[in-house]
């Protein structure tokens, strides 16, 4: 295996953060699709529980999914790319011990997955070839015990950077409402498209009522106008994987060009300045989501007062679709103008 590639860590990087683009994909649109659906349909369909049982165990299984989708983009050999995905599991903090037994809880922290498949990716082509046929005996114990161990001592200090992160944002929601909305708002959008999690910062906080709601559409403004940005230069199927699925995918582009995120930063600003006036509120749970399975507009229908009016499915309908589709189409097409840089080959991705 080539080890040359270490000698370029910025190539090293965006082959990791789109492993890691690749893994969140796969693992969590089906159920950002399903999930919602499946749980409106349960209580009349019961083989909906499977639906749900199979798309949460995917969402279990993401760190070994991010191990083997970083992997999968160095080329290593099937041995290396299970066991790297085998570390990734061991280091991101999904499985904690209960007694005799490991309980897997929500996602693990990506951040330290995408470290520990790193150092296990790093490793392996480190080690290359020298140990021939005991390859397959030695390389699976370095990586799981080795570099998925260094995971494991790497994340009480990596959860803090969320920590910390989430009381910044914790402090935002003691202002006046519309500042309030429009620094949340912000925040959530860049933070999307991070190797951050959205909703693991919500939930921490306990973010709800309209900071939930501010957030909510802070993501949507992402999904929808980085599907826009990039709608030239993607498939139809990756636009709409955006804002349907989770914008995250952007991430291995926004660490090589932060700036392609204005436009959005500035419909997140409108629209979350928008969620302080109209009141348009989110649970924590919701807030790190927007459009993604429809969870954010589904639970500020839920919290609006009358519920499932046909003004409110109306009002809920412009403000998390149409009105950042307006919005973000202006500011794609204002920055294009006076800014012709911005071209939509920095939104390009090749997943296909």
């Amino acid at each position: 295996m080539e080890s040359a590639i270490l000698r370029q860590p910025r190539q090293f990087a965006v082959h990791v953060l789109n492993g890691l683009s690749i893994g969140i994909l796969v693992a969590l649109i089906p159920g950002a699709l399903l999930g919602e659906l499946a749980k409106a349909l349960l209580p009349y369909v019961s083989s909906a529980q499977h639906v749900l049982d199979a798309t949460t165990l995917a969402m279990r299984l993401l760190p070994m999914v991010i191990g083997v989708a970083v992997a999968m983009q160095f080329k290593v050999t099937p041995i290396a790319t299970t066991s790297i995905g085998l570390a990734t599991v061991v280091g991101s903090g999904v499985a904690s011990r209960a007694d005799a037994t490991f309980v897997f809880v929500g996602t693990g922290d990506v951040i330290n997955a995408g470290l520990t498949a790193a150092i296990a990716t790093a490793s392996v082509l480190l080690i290359g070839e020298r140990f021939k046929t005991y390859t397959v005996l030695v390389m699976p114990t370095i990586l799981i015990v080795g570099a998925g161990g260094l995971g494991v001592l790497t994340y009480p200090f990596v959860t803090r950077i969320t920590t910390a992160i989430g009381h910044v944002i914790s402090d935002f929601t003691a202002l006046q409402p519309v500042l309030m909305g429009i620094l949340i708002a912000v925040a959530f959008s860049v933070l999307i498209v991070s190797p951050l999690s959205t909703v693991g910062i919500a939930t921490a906080i306990s973010l709800s009522g309209v900071a939930a709601g501010a957030a909510n559409l802070g993501v949507c403004a992402a999904g929808f106008g980085l599907a826009i940005a990039g709608w030239q230069a993607n498939s139809r199927g990756t636009s709409i994987a955006h804002f349907l699925g989770s914008p995250k995918i952007q991430m291995a582009n926004f660490i090589r060009n932060p700036l392609m995120i204005l436009p959005v930063m500035c419909s997140a600003a409108i629209l979350g300045a928008l969620a302080g006036m109209l009141g348009v509120q989110g649970t924590p749970f919701s807030a790190g989501f927007g459009m993604s399975g429809l969870i954010g507009p589904i639970n500020a229908l839920h919290l609006m007062s009358g519920g499932w009016t046909m003004f409110n499915m109306t009002f809920v309908l412009g403000l998390f679709i149409v009105l950042p589709v307006i919005l973000c189409l202006l500011f794609h097409l204002l920055f294009r103008k006076f800014r012709p840089w911005m071209s939509a080959e920095p939104y390009r991705l090749d997943f296909e």
